[in-house]
This record gives structure tokens, sequence and C-alpha cells, in this order.
């Protein structure tokens, strides 16, 4: 990607980085571009994510930045190299463009995700039979399908190697609020006991009468890049849409939330328990 584009979320992500170290030296995009000798515009494309970047280009920003750690330097020039991954989805008509590609990169890239969900069971956790309740044509249109496939698609992260770790933290208000038959909210039940078993998954349930500090509590999840154990993001996911949030004070903020929640939460062990008891209200 050489030429001037739409910045993906890769490209985004290097961009920063780059802007990053650039800050961290001291030099402005004005010195950075004379010393690689090239125009401030470049630079300034490069960091915006609407630019590729060579390979000697970047090798020679990383020496100007005085990025000395192999380690470090290997996992940005990967990064460079996978704004040009052609990712599973790129095929699914519908999905192109749109802010779930966005998500999806997120965690195709990340090692671990730490989830809040407030009033939906989360996408990586749901059964079949409740993604087809809750993705229809009614609400989706023509894209309903390729979404449900791509729901689905999305779980063989859990068992692919490097395995994504996750953590969830569902309020128990969530799980009330489980849509369809009672066979539908029975398996949904069922397979969030299952998949807290499952080794590279932890899932607790914030009960109603959680001793929480008084502030509000917004669904969100917290991203570790893979290969960049310092380096967290925030995805926020609203109606319309998502917002990526990489500046170190709101990531410290929602660690500070996270921490909050999971110690309010049941212990995994007991949220088992709890949705072992709650999933005798559907049985006939």
């Amino acid at each position: 990607m050489d030429q001037r584009s739409m910045p993906t979320m890769r490209s985004k992500r290097l961009g920063n980085e780059l802007r990053r170290l650039r800050r961290a030296k001291g030099l402005t995009v004005s010195e950075a571009a004379i010393r690689l000798g090239c125009g401030q515009s470049k630079i300034s494309q490069i960091e915006n994510g609407k630019r590729g970047i060579r390979p000697a280009d970047l090798t020679a920003l990383l020496d100007l930045y005085d990025v000395t750690d192999e380690g470090r330097r290997r996992s940005i020039k990967q990064l460079a190299r996978d704004i040009h991954k052609v990712d599973w989805w790129t095929s699914e008509g519908p999905l192109t463009g749109s802010t779930l590609t966005d998500y999806l990169t997120l965690e195709v890239d990340s090692e671990l995700i730490r989830t809040y969900e407030s009033t939906v069971i989360p996408g990586l956790l749901q059964a079949e039979s409740y993604i087809r309740q809750v993705i229809t044509p009614a609400n989706c249109g023509d894209e309903a399908e390729a979404r449900i496939q791509a729901r689905l698609k999305r779980k063989e992260l859990l068992d692919g190697y490097p395995a994504l770790q996750m953590s969830f933290i569902i309020d128990q208000l969530a799980l009330h609020r489980i849509q369809g038959s009672h066979e539908v909210i029975s398996e949904q039940l069922h397979h969030l006991i299952d998949m807290g078993h499952h080794p590279n998954v932890m899932l607790q349930v914030l009960p109603l009468k959680a001793d929480l500090p008084p502030r509000q509590y917004v669904p969100f999840s917290l991203a570790r890049y893979r290969g960049e154990s310092s380096l967290e993001v925030v995805w926020l996911e609203h109606t319309n849409g998502g917002t990526l949030l990489e500046q170190d004070h709101d990531v410290r903020i929602y660690m500070q939330v996270w921490a909050e929640l999971t110690a309010a939460a049941l212990s995994p062990a007991d949220s088992r328990s709890f949705l072992r008891e709650l999933v005798k209200e559907y049985v006939p």
C-alpha cells in the first residue's frame, strides 16, 4: 500500500505507533521528513494511516527514532506487512467497509481481550440458535446470513494457534434479556456453562446486587495486541458502529473499571453455579 488510500485499522495502528516514536524522539513532522529526504505530506499520510510505507523507509524511520530493541523492530515491521494481509472476511461482500470489520481486525490481531457486556450475550459466547434469533433479515436485511456466518467463524479464534485468550464479565441483567423460546434460552445458558470450562475463556457473572462504585458502566472491550504486551486499546461498541480508544489516559480508566468489575463479579466457579441454577427456570 504505497499509494494513498483509505486508512484501515492496521495502517492507523502503524501510523499511531510511528507518531509516538517520532514525538518520543522530540522531532517534528518537518524534521523527520528532512532526515528521511521526503516531503512532510508523506510523513503525515503515513502517520494518519492513509499511505503505506516501503520497507527501506520504515527501517530508516526506526533508525532515526532510535528503536534499537530487535523484538520491537520486528513487531513494527510485521505490522507493516500485515497491512497487506487478506483476512477471511474480505470475501464477505456485505461486511466489507463496515465498522464490524474494524472489530474483526482487532480480534485477529490481539492475544487477549477482556469484555464487559451489560445487556446482551457477547458474540463469541452466543449459541447458534441465539445468533439466529438476534440477527434476522428484519433487522439486518440482506447482510443477515453473512453476519451470522461471520459470528460463527469468529469462534475459531478460541481454538486457533496461537489461541485468543478471552475474559468476559456479563451483567446478570443480560442473562434475563436473552431473546427467544425457553428452548433457545436454555440452549444459550448451557452454552455459557460449557464455554466457562473452555481453557481459553474466563467467564464471570456480575450479580444485580454487586458492590460497585457509583459510576455508569457501559459495555467495552480491552484488547492487548499480539506480540506487544505493553500496548492495549479500548473498543466501545455503539448502535451504529464502534470507537477505538488508544490514548494511555483512556486505557488506564478502563483498566481501572475492569478491575472494579472483576472484584465485584462472581468467581468463575460461582458464575457457572449461578448459570446452572438459572437454567432450571427454563426446564419444563
